[in-house]
């Protein structure tokens, strides 16, 4: 596996596994943080995945103690590179499938028309097309259990807005570029708001603290209001 690997400040080093957001450079993060995951290296204090790399942060006293002969950056690369031998990319084939419900437009999706009118089509097709797309996690992030998922189509891509909104409620829809990503908790953003779900993605008190994970494929389907309502009262 091809990979390249850069200082970050003085107890991190970053994996890079390609130089632009895919399928491949997201199977590859997969592939690597199952490794750390499951045989997570005795120097290593933490690990975060991202689109197209992997920051492993370490001890530079404790690496020290295991060799002074090298600075600690050069010697956790020397302990990478047979991480790194026969390391494959992970295949997507079984990833789990979660259906979002979704209730688009009103007032829970304030930004629905706006969409619709920067792409030239109707907020019905805005919503066809969402809904339809075959969509990835390629990471959680930003606030506890935000999921950036890549796989809309550009005919719904949207900027960003140009003054973020104070407060978003959780669980709302958003678009921001060609990047769709649903609010787990109420906070400041600036992605353009389409919708609403009745699920909640950050449960604190549960084993799994976050509903989402990467690797996810997530399947968009509209609900009336009604709907929204009466799955709220299940809850």
């Amino acid at each position: 596996m091809e990979y390249n690997l850069h200082p970050l400040g003085d107890n991190a080093v970053l994996i890079e596994l390609g130089n632009e957001i895919s399928q491949e450079a997201h199977e590859k993060v997969q592939a690597l943080t199952a490794v750390l995951e499951k045989q997570p290296p005795d120097w290593m204090t933490e690990y975060i995945p991202a689109y197209t790399t992997v920051c492993i942060f370490y001890d530079p006293l404790f690496i020290y103690q295991l060799s002074n002969e090298k600075l600690p950056y050069d010697h956790v690369c020397s302990l990478i590179q047979p991480l790194m031998e026969g390391l494959e990319a992970s295949k997507a084939a079984d990833a789990r499938v979660v259906e979002i419900p979704v209730c688009y437009g009103g007032d829970f999706g304030p930004d629905l028309e706006y969409v619709a009118k920067h792409n030239g089509i109707t907020p019905e097709e805005v919503i066809n097309i969402h809904s339809s797309g075959d969509y990835l996690v390629y990471m959680i992030g930003f606030a506890p259990g935000f999921p950036f998922i890549g796989g809309m189509s550009e005919k719904i891509a949207a900027p960003r807005r140009e003054s973020p909104r104070l407060k978003i409620p959780e669980r709302t829809v958003g678009i921001a570029g060609m990047q769709t990503g649903i609010y787990p908790i109420e906070t400041p953003g600036g992605w353009q708001l389409i919708g609403r779900t009745p699920v909640k993605l950050f449960r604190p008190h549960d084993d799994s603290p976050t509903l989402l994970k990467a690797g996810d494929k997530i399947k968009f389907k509209p609900i009336s209001l009604k709907e929204y309502e009466n799955w709220k009262e299940t809850e």
